[in-house]
C-alpha cells in the first residue's frame, strides 16, 4: 500500500482502552498527535503556517532558526489586496507541496479573523475588516492546500481579534455583529472548502471560553454549518478539559499536560463525562488521521518556481495609494535610495508565522540585477525614492501595536527628503494601516504590505512599469487612529467590548460619513478603465469593464448592496479589451439576530488567578521573583542573540527571543503551563498562583505534587 495506512476506524475505536483515548485527544511533542503503537494509529504531523512552512527540525528549540527552510510567501495582508482567489490557491498548492517534502500532514492556517482595528499586533496575518472577501480569500487557499493532500487548520475560531489579552481576554459583543461580521469568514469556509480542521481560539465570547463553548462549538460549527472535520485548541487554549469535551473540542494542543489526561479519566470514572463524548472526539480524530497521514514525498520542490510565485503574487497584490505622474519610472530619472528597508526588506510578520526563506530577494538586490542606477547624490538627483514601514519591534503577534504612526525617525526623515523640493515616491512594508502625515507633499505612495522572500523583485517590477499595480486595500486606511471606533478602549482590558456592533471598517465610516485616508477597495493603476451601470438578472448582476489606457492592467469590480459587499471579480484586460461580469449574489438566510450585549464588569486583578494575565504577578514580592525567573528566559535569549556576529541568523534569533517576551507578558499562568509542553507543568504554576497571593504553605505544597497519569501509549511496551 506504498506506506499508507488505512484504519478501521470503529473496529480501532472499539479496542481502544480509555487511557489510550484521553492521550489520542492530547498532542505531544508540540506538533504531533499521539500515537496508539498498539493499534496501529500513526501520529500525525503538524506546522505552522499560514503563508509559508514552518517546521521545526527539533521539538527541543522552537525559534525560526530551528526551522527548515521554506518559501516565505506574501502574508495574507498581502494576498488580500490582490482580490484574486487564484493567487491563494496558487500559494497554497506550493506551500502543500512543501509539506509534503517535509512529511507535515496538516498546515496550521490560514487565518481569517476580521481586522476589527488597526492596532492589532497579527493583523498581517489576517485578511480583511470585510467578512466575504476574508472567506473567499481563505476558502481559495484552503481548496489549494488540501488539493494536494495536506489539511489545513483554519484560525483562530472566534473573535480573536487583539492580542494585549488574547490568552484570557472576553470579546463582548452581540449575536447580531458575531454572526454578520466575526462567523462569516468561517462559515464560508467550512460550506465552501470542508477544512480538515478549525483551531479555536483562547478568548472567551461573551464570558465563555472559544476551548468549551458547545454553542460556538457545536450548535453552530456542526449542527448549522455542517461541519465534520477535527476542532483543536490554539496552542494552550485549553482551560476545562472535560468542559471542552463535552461542548465539541477534539484534540487538545500542544498536549503533554498530564493533568488534562488526568481530569478526562477522572471524569470518566466519575460518569461527569460520557464515553460517547469521548468517543466523538476520537472518532473525528481517527478520520482526520485516516484521510491525511501519508508518507513524505521525496520529490524536492522546485524552490526557484516557488521564489518566482511568491514575486507574483506580490506583484498582483501591490497597491498604489498615491501617484502625480512620476510612476512608472521611464529609465531616465536620476534616482537617489534612502531607508533601510530598501536593503533590509521587511517582508513577513513577526511571531509563530516566521520562516526561514530559501531565499530573499530584496529591492536593492532587484535594482542592482537589473541594473537600476540609484545612487545619485541628494544635489544631482530629481527623485528620490524612500523604502519605509513598520519594523518587528512595533508589528507582532503576542501585543497590540501603541500607535497607528510610522516610527519618528522614518517621518522626520521623509520630511526632510520633501522639504528638498524633489519629488518623493515612498514604498512601504507594512502589515497593516499607518497614519500618513506626509501624504499631501509625496509624488507617490506604493504600499507593498508584507510581500514575502521575493518582494524586491516585485517593487522593481512595479516602479519601473514591467508590471502594473493592480491591488485594491482590504482595509480602511483612517486618516487617525482616533477615528477609528473604540480606539479609546481597544486592548486595554481583559473585557473588549464590541460596541460598534456590526459596523466594521467601510461600514462605520460610511455610516458615520467619517472622512478616510484612503478607503477599503481604493487602488490606482497605470491605466484606465471604464465600467458600465450594472444591470440585475435574477440572482445575477451584470457589468461590462474596458481598459481604455495604454497599458496592459486589471481591474477588480466590486458590487455592494446593502452598503455591504457582495461580490467581485478581478479582470486582466490588454488596452481597448473589455469583458462582461456576471457576479450571482447569494440570498441571505432572512434571518435577523439580536444586537444587543451585556456590558461586563472589569475583574479585580487581585487576588492573582490562573487566568490572571502574567505581568499582575508583580503585585507583590514574591510574584516579582517568580515573574523575574520565568523572563528571565526571554532575556537569556535576546543576551545571546547579541553576541552572534551580524546577519540573518542573528536578525531571527533577535526576533524570537522579542517574540517569547511578548508572550510570556500576556500568558495567563493557565495558557502558560497548558502551552508549556511539559515544561511548566500544572502543579508549578498553581504553586506561583498561591505563593503570589502569599498562600506559602499551600504554594510549596503545589510545588511538591506530582500528577499520576499512566504512561503514553507510545511509551508503553507491547
Amino acid at each position: 500500500m506504498n506506506g499508507v495506512i488505512v484504519l478501521d476506524i470503529e473496529k480501532v475505536l472499539s479496542q481502544m482502552t480509555a487511557q489510550e483515548k484521553a492521550a489520542l485527544v492530547s498532542g505531544t511533542d508540540y506538533m504531533y498527535t499521539n500515537p496508539i503503537p498498539r493499534l496501529g494509529v500513526p501520529s500525525l504531523s503538524m506546522a505552522d503556517g499560514p503563508h509559508g512552512l514552518r517546521k521545526q527540525k527539533s521539538t527541543s528549540s522552537l525559534g525560526v532558526n530551528e526551522a527548515e527552510p521554506a518559501t516565505s510567501f506574501p502574508t495574507a495582508v498581502a494576498t488580500a489586496s490582490s482580490w484574486n482567489p487564484e493567487n491563494t490557491r496558487r500559494m497554497g498548492e506550493a506551500i502543500a507541496e512543501e509539506c509534503r517534502y517535509y512529511g507535515v500532514h496538516t498546515l496550521l492556517g490560514p487565518g481569517v479573523n476580521i481586522k476589527r482595528n488597526p492596532l492589532c499586533g497579527r493583523n498581517f496575518e489576517y485578511f480583511s475588516e470585510d467578512p466575504y472577501l476574508a472567506g473567499m480569500m481563505g476558502a481559495a487557499e484552503v481548496e489549494g492546500v488540501q488539493s494536494r493532500g495536506v489539511g489545513v487548520s483554519v484560525k483562530h475560531f472566534a473573535l480573536n481579534n487583539s492580542e494585549n489579552y488574547r490568552f484570557m481576554g472576553n470579546s463582548v459583543a452581540s449575536e447580531k455583529a458575531i454572526r454578520e461580521i466575526y462567523l462569516k469568514p468561517f462559515e464560508i469556509i467550512v460550506k465552501r472548502a470542508k477544512p480538515a480542521t478549525l483551531m479555536c481560539a483562547y478568548n472567551q465570547i461573551n464570558g465563555t471560553f472559544c476551548s468549551e463553548n458547545p454553542w460556538l462549538l457545536t450548535e453552530v460549527l456542526r449542527e448549522e454549518w455542517g461541519f465534520d472535520g477535527v476542532v483543536m485548541t490554539d496552542w494552550g487554549a485549553v482551560h476545562d478539559r472535560v468542559a471542552g469535551v463535552k461542548a465539541g473540542l477534539d484534540l487538545e494542543m500542544p498536549g503533554d499536560a498530564p493533568i488534562c489526561r488526568k481530569w478526562i479519566l477522572d471524569a470518566l470514572r466519575s460518569g461527569e463525562l460520557p464515553m460517547r463524548d469521548l468517543d466523538k472526539a476520537c472518532r473525528n480524530i481517527l478520520r482526520w488521521i485516516d484521510k491525511y497521514v501519508k508518507p513524505a514525498d521525496k520529490t524536492e520542490p522546485d524552490w526557484q518556481a516557488h521564489h518566482a510565485l511568491a514575486a507574483e503574487i506580490a506583484a498582483d497584490s501591490a497597491v498604489l495609494l498615491k501617484n502625480d505622474g512620476v510612476l512608472p519610472l521611464t529609465g531616465k530619472e536620476k534616482l537617489h535610495v534612502e531607508g533601510k528597508l530598501f536593503s533590509q526588506m521587511r517582508y513577513q510578520g513577526a511571531g509563530s508565522s516566521m520562516i526561514n526563506p530559501t531565499s530573499v530577494t530584496s529591492p536593492k538586490n532587484a535594482f542592482d540585477a537589473k541594473g537600476i542606477r540609484y545612487d545619485y547624490s541628494l544635489d544631482d538627483c530629481d527623485t528620490i525614492l524612500v523604502f519605509a514601514g513598520l519594523t518587528d519591534e512595533y508589528e507582532s503577534e503576542g501585543v497590540d501595536r501603541e500607535d497607528m504612526r510610522l516610527p519618528e525617525d522614518q517621518l522626520a526623515l521623509i520630511g526632510r527628503m520633501c522639504d528638498t523640493g524633489k519629488k518623493v515616491v515612498v514604498v512601504l512594508f507594512i502589515g497593516s494601516p499607518v497614519e500618513l502625515p506626509f501624504d499631501e507633499r509625496v509624488s507617490a505612495i506604493l504600499y507593498m504590505a508584507l510581500p514575502g522572500q521575493n518582494g524586491g523583485t516585485a517593487v522593481a517590477q512595479l516602479l519601473t512599469g514591467e508590471k502594473n499595480p493592480c491591488g485594491k486595500l482590504a482595509e480602511t486606511w483612517p486618516i487617525r487612529y482616533e477615528d477609528v471606533p473604540c480606539h479609546e478602549t481597544y486592548g486595554k482590558s481583559i473585557n473588549e467590548v464590541y460596541r460598534e456592533g456590526a459596523d466594521v471598517g467601510y461600514r462605520y465610516y460610511n455610516k458615520h460619513r467619517i472622512p478616510v485616508r484612503y478607503p477599503f477597495g481604493h487602488g490606482l493603476s497605470y491605466t484606465r478603465f471604464t465600467q458600465t451601470e450594472w444591470v440585475k438578472d435574477g440572482d445575477d448582476y451584470i457589468t461590462t469593464v474596458e481598459n481604455v489606457g495604454e497599458r496592459f492592467g486589471a481591474e477588480v469590480v466590486q458590487l455592494y448592496l446593502d452598503g455591504a459587499l457582495c461580490g467581485f471579480e478581478k479582470v486582466y484586460l490588454a488596452p481597448g479589451e473589455s469583458r462582461e461580469v456576471r457576479l450571482t449574489v447569494e440570498p441571505k438566510d432572512g434571518r435577523e439576530y439580536d444586537d444587543t450585549f451585556n456590558e461586563p464588569s472589569e475583574p479585580e486583578k487581585f487576588p492573582v488567578t490562573m487566568e490572571s494575565r502574567f505581568t499582575d504577578l508583580r503585585q507583590t514580592f514574591m510574584g516579582r521573583r517568580l515573574y523575574s525567573i520565568v523572563m528571565g528566559v526571554a532575556r537569556k535569549q535576546l543576551k545571546e542573540a547579541e553576541r552572534m556576529p551580524d546577519g540573518p541568523e542573528k536578525d531571527n534569533k533577535r526576533k524570537g527571543a522579542q517574540f517569547l517576551k511578548r508572550i510570556l507578558e500576556s500568558n495567563s499562568l493557565r495558557s502558560m503551563t497548558m502551552s508549556s509542553g511539559g515544561t511548566m507543568p500544572y502543579p508549578v504554576a498553581k504553586g506561583f498562583e498561591e505563593l503570589t497571593n502569599r498562600h506559602y504553605l499551600r504554594g510549596i505544597k503545589w510545588l511538591l505534587t506530582k500528577i499520576k497519569v499512566p504512561d503514553l501509549p507510545k511509551t508503553t511496551k507491547r
